[in-house]
């Protein structure tokens, strides 16, 4: 499908843009404190140097393949430093991979403005700092759903089957993305690809623990017992209703703050688009699949973890539905006011994540030491959220590579955000024009 000419300044613009904020995250953020990602870097560990084959509960399939930068750190003397460095070379992976899939299926500027939105307005802009296995998932079905939109079947499933492996609770998120791809393509085929992943999993389970259902979180796998009325329980035991109230509307957890873009309506705006619309329903499918399962785990939360930590994959149709807004702004005044005020957080979650992330909030959090005021205080109230809490105890000390970074990433934010802008702006200056001729008209 032909689309309209590409204007070259802009686009050496945003892909400048773009290389300079992979190149902040590789060599100015500081990495985060490894939290779960330790248990995962000693698994892999141990496996690589001494054949040990680790029984834990977290997947060894996305660790296995930073295997290579484990070796190449073990060869100069620092192999954490590189593998730290491995969930910022797999967002640059995969969006090189969607920029050269969809670069002629999609409009340019569209595709680099949701790529830039990713990069630096997103989660993935906190959770590139560190080791966790969300940012393999994520990645991985990203890039699967676009080979399968392409046309390239058996490759994008097969990409799609190995993410979800590494999170097998994202199993139910890939049966109703699977479900919605066989309702549009009318292929009952797919559903082995659901099979593919759950096998995976079983297989990994049966080698690493000795049983194919050995999942790792056994009854015992529950948190603190605090004041909150379902906390202590293990499982998912905790009731999906108020779950879902806390993703999506909670001050330290909640979606509508981390990922504003998700609930922006772009549907109509994604006419004449077709791969555009059909990947915007299969990621929000995957997004719903994820956001059910995950309101009944007892850790719904992701504990002291910047933002929704399970739902990272809701920052790509998130990006993609502000990246469809800024590309095709509508006609009403409020559109671009909601615009507007939606890019803005999500600019300022990126930037924040990236920069100031949750390092001082859980002082906060435990003032005990026993995680007694975790949730009340750190997953609902506004002043101990992530997002807030550097305004109300004042910015932490920066590293000169992070200021770089804010300078870097603040340029960016009012890059995105002057078409918009302009446009308010325009219906502003229309009001006024409008309301001083009526002025005139009136016969005093």
């Amino acid at each position: 499908m032909p689309f309209e000419d590409d204007n070259r300044v802009a686009a050496r613009v945003e892909t400048g843009l773009i290389v300079a904020g992979f190149a902040g995250m590789l060599l100015l953020l500081p990495r985060l404190d490894w939290g779960d990602g330790s248990v995962r870097y000693f698994q892999l560990t141990a496996l690589l140097e001494r054949g040990t084959v680790p029984e834990g509960k977290y997947s060894m399939v996305g660790p296995l393949l930073s295997a290579p930068l484990w070796l190449i750190g073990k060869i100069v003397g620092s192999p954490d430093w590189w593998t730290l460095r491995y969930n910022t070379l797999l967002l640059m992976g995969g969006v090189a991979f969607v920029w050269f899939a969809l670069r002629d299926r999609l409009p340019r500027p569209l595709l680099r403005r949701f790529i830039l939105l990713l990069v630096v307005a997103s989660m993935f802009a906190h959770h590139q700092l560190g080791y966790n296995g969300e940012m393999f998932t994520a990645i991985l079905v990203l890039m699967g759903t676009v080979a399968l939109l392409k046309g390239k079947d058996w490759p994008g499933w097969v990409t799609v089957v190995i993410g979800v492996a590494n999170t097998p609770a994202a199993l139910p998120a890939m049966a109703l993305m699977t479900a919605k791809r066989i309702w549009d393509v009318r292929r009952l085929r797919w559903v082995l690809a659901v099979c593919a992943a759950a096998a995976l999993v079983m297989m990994e389970a049966w080698l690493r623990r000795g049983s194919p259902f050995a999942t790792g979180y056994e009854a015992d796998d529950h948190g603190n017992r605090t004041i909150m009325p379902y906390s202590g329980l293990p499982g998912f035991s905790y009731p999906i209703f108020f779950g879902m109230l806390s993703l999506v509307f909670s001050f330290g957890k909640g979606l509508l703050f981390f990922a504003p873009g998700l609930f922006l309506p772009v549907r109509q705006r994604l006419r004449g688009l077709p791969i555009g619309r059909q990947l915007y329903d299969v990621w929000l499918a995957f997004v719903i699949g994820l956001l059910l399962l995950y309101a009944m785990y007892w850790s719904w939360s992701g504990s002291s973890f910047w933002g929704p930590r399970y739902l990272l994959f809701a920052a790509v149709p998130a990006a993609f539905a502000l990246a469809v807004r800024c590309y095709r702004p509508g006609d009403s005044a409020l559109a671009d006011v909601v615009t507007v005020l939606a890019l803005g957080l999500s600019i300022w979650a990126g930037l924040n994540g990236a920069v100031f992330g949750d390092v001082d909030v859980p002082n906060v959090c435990w003032p005990d030491g026993a995680g007694q005021y975790e949730a009340p205080i750190c997953f609902y109230t506004p002043e101990f959220s992530a997002l807030w809490y550097p305004f109300v105890a004042g910015a932490k000390p920066l590293s000169a590579g992070q200021w770089i970074y804010l300078a870097y990433a603040l340029s960016v934010g009012v890059y995105l955000l002057a078409g918009p802008l302009l446009r308010v702006a325009g219906h502003l200056r229309t009001w006024v024009v409008l309301g001083a001729a009526r002025i005139r008209a009136v016969q005093w």
